[in-house]
């Protein structure tokens, strides 16, 4: 494969540069995080604008085509400047499943108002601790009924809508586009580690009708979901490990203690490098997953995608941890931007699976897995 982005998904990135660099500056966030709970409306406008906000969609549905490499190149962008949107979760669990599995007219409901930036839509697909389903349906003719609790939903306190996997019992489970102003649907905001917009979402016998269900999913749909899910969080900590790096880099290396740099003490660089190591092998492992998902390469996609999530949770932790602590005493200070670098590193962290989560789910695909060094 190739591990460089094309031409387009160069003008993705740079233009994405330019929009949260302009858009995302430090003090503009803490505003975000403390006035405007954490979403930056104006931001997502800014995006739809763009059409950042459809770089990945298939032209079917009015975005750029340009699949999850062109998602990755976006996201890159936003972690470098830990814009406060739910970016990652509007695209992948929500505008991905919708693009792939929605009827006409379930396209044409949601996606637009995506697009353009005039609604927020999300996902709830954090499972429970065995694995199950958090929401549980029963069928009654062509109506389902819905109960269960969606613990931490990004951007839950703004969407218009979430896509719920829905458990029906006997092995079925159906994806369905829940709107939040329906009966039954109480939204709490809570606050998530890295102070973007997230809420509780409780269903209490909310009812759907056949054009809430994204009839197209298959029992698969789910865990298709979830596999681009992860990959797009590992895109997030490429940014979010590179841009806390490179404030790493030139903070030890202006800051002098005993007449000289810190840079100079021999255990600074050497850390900073295993940082270092670990964002490139982030990098590379997601742009792999992401490229096999848009050949159509499902399966090894799949593994690839727990791959860069096992890199991201486990290598993503070394390096917030390593950047924060190269600070000293002002990496613990949580007006200072680096501490804000190392929550969303958490967060990435521990979302849709913990390292030791994602390495059990790989363990029950090796036998399954393309042999190390195999062509692709």
């Amino acid at each position: 494969m190739e591990f460089r982005f094309d031409d387009d998904q160069v003008q993705v990135a740079a233009l994405a540069a330019e929009v949260f660099t302009d858009r995302a500056e430090v003090e503009r966030v803490r505003a975000v995080e403390q006035d405007e709970a954490g979403f930056d409306g104006a931001l997502w406008r800014t995006l739809g604008d763009t059409g950042l906000l459809g770089v990945a969609l298939p032209e079917a549905v009015g975005g750029s085509g340009l699949g999850m490499l062109g998602l990755v190149a976006l996201l890159e962008q936003q972690g470098r400047r830990v814009a406060p949107v739910p970016l990652w979760s509007a695209v992948a669990t929500a505008g991905f499943p919708i693009a792939e599995f929605g009827s006409v007219d379930q396209r044409q409901r949601w996606l637009p108002g995506l697009l353009d930036g005039t609604h927020v839509l999300t996902g709830g697909f954090e499972q429970a601790a065995d694995g199950s389903e958090p929401v549980r349906g029963t069928r009654s003719g062509d109506r389902i009924r819905l109960g269960g609790r969606l613990a931490s939903v990004p951007g839950g306190g703004v969407a218009v809508a979430v896509v719920v996997p829905v458990d029906l019992g006997g092995d079925e489970v159906v994806l369905a586009v829940v709107p939040t102003d329906r009966q039954g649907v109480r939204i709490t905001s809570v606050d998530a580690t890295d102070r973007v917009n997230a809420a509780a979402i409780d269903l209490d016998g909310v009812e759907l009708g056949p054009d809430d269900v994204l009839a197209g999913a298959g029992p698969h749909a789910a865990g298709w979901t979830r596999t681009r899910a992860r990959v797009a969080l590992a895109a997030l900590m490429v940014g979010v490990g590179e841009e806390a790096l490179r404030m790493t880099a030139a903070y030890t290396s202006q800051r002098h203690q005993f007449g000289r740099p810190l840079s100079t003490n021999q255990a600074v660089p050497l850390r900073a490098a295993d940082a270092h190591l670990d964002v490139e092998a982030i990098r590379l492992t997601t742009r792999r997953a992401a490229w096999d998902l848009d050949r159509g390469a499902e399966h090894e996609g799949r593994v690839a995608a727990l791959v860069a999530k096992l890199w991201a949770s486990r290598g993503g932790l070394r390096i917030v941890h390593a950047t924060q602590h190269l600070h000293g005493g002002l990496g613990a200070d949580v007006d200072y931007p680096i501490h804000r670098y190392f929550l969303w590193g958490r967060q990435v962290a521990f979302t849709l699976g913990s390292a030791a989560a994602v390495q059990a789910l790989l363990g029950d695909l090796l036998e399954t897995a393309p042999a190390i060094g195999a062509p692709a």
